[in-house]
């Protein structure tokens, strides 16, 4: 994912690996929303993919998600889908659509993407690179090189980020 949450050009870079119909990932949204209000445009969220095999739908999620932030909505997208994990889960690929539709952005975009695969590149780009750093469930964070899993549980895992967001910042 080359979209982000902020235009500085020496932020803190947080990789936040999600499954787009993980209901852990949908958890963590606030651990994700109080990091960015908390540091601003000094901390770079990055979301990455790592569609899990349990979630059918979780890699056109991912393709979807791709096409969002090509639209200029990446994370509005990324949280709406999740806030429906269970509906994605049931329902699949219309309600990638629909989220698209009800955020203002090109449905039909999104459906010719899905068809024609231009994001499955950078998704299955994302997922090597995950499994390569050992990244077996999501969430996961990485930050100033450390890989922290919030799969088996995320208590604490915020205090964690925050202790090494500051101490990077710090220099």
């Amino acid at each position: 994912m080359n979209d982000s949450t902020t235009a500085s050009s020496s932020p803190v870079v947080l990789e936040a690996w999600f499954d787009l119909q993980c209901p852990d990932c949908f958890a963590a949204l606030d651990d994700v929303r109080a990091l960015r209000e908390a540091y601003g445009d000094r901390l770079d969220v990055q979301l990455r993919h790592f569609p899990l095999a349990k979630h059918k739908h979780a890699y056109a999620a991912a393709q979807a998600a791709e096409e969002a932030f090509e639209q200029g909505k990446g994370w509005p997208y990324a949280e709406a889908l999740l806030a429906r994990t269970a509906e994605l889960g049931n329902r699949g690929e219309p309600v990638l659509l629909e989220v698209a539709a009800e955020l203002g952005l090109d449905a039909e975009e999104f459906d010719t993407a899905l068809i024609d695969g231009r994001h499955l590149l950078t998704v299955d780009a994302d997922e090597a690179e995950g499994k390569a750093i050992k990244v077996t469930g999501t969430p996961t964070y990485v930050i100033g090189g450390e890989r922290l899993d919030g799969g088996q549980s995320q208590d604490g895992l915020r205090q964690r980020i925050e202790e090494i967001a500051d101490r990077l910042l710090q220099g």
